[in-house]
């Protein structure tokens, strides 16, 4: 199990690579960010409840992006 920290960093990661690319699915992201994949999803969560990501699924396709601030 991964630490907060980790966890925090790695939202941060996320949060960079849809600052510099705009909307992504969640297999870009997963390999954007390069950790593992359950650190992305609980990260992509932190994210959420922060109300700073967008998440939209669509048939088999999870997409996000950063919301308008």
């Amino acid at each position: 199990m991964e630490g907060v920290q980790d966890i925090g960093e790695t939202a941060g990661k996320v949060w960079n690579l849809l600052q510099r690319n705009g909307k992504a699915s969640l297999p870009t992201v997963e390999r954007g960010v390069q950790s593992p994949k359950s650190v992305v999803h609980m990260a992509i969560g932190w994210l959420a409840r922060e109300g700073k990501v967008e998440l939209r699924q669509d048939k088999r396709t999870i997409e996000l992006w950063l919301r308008d601030s």
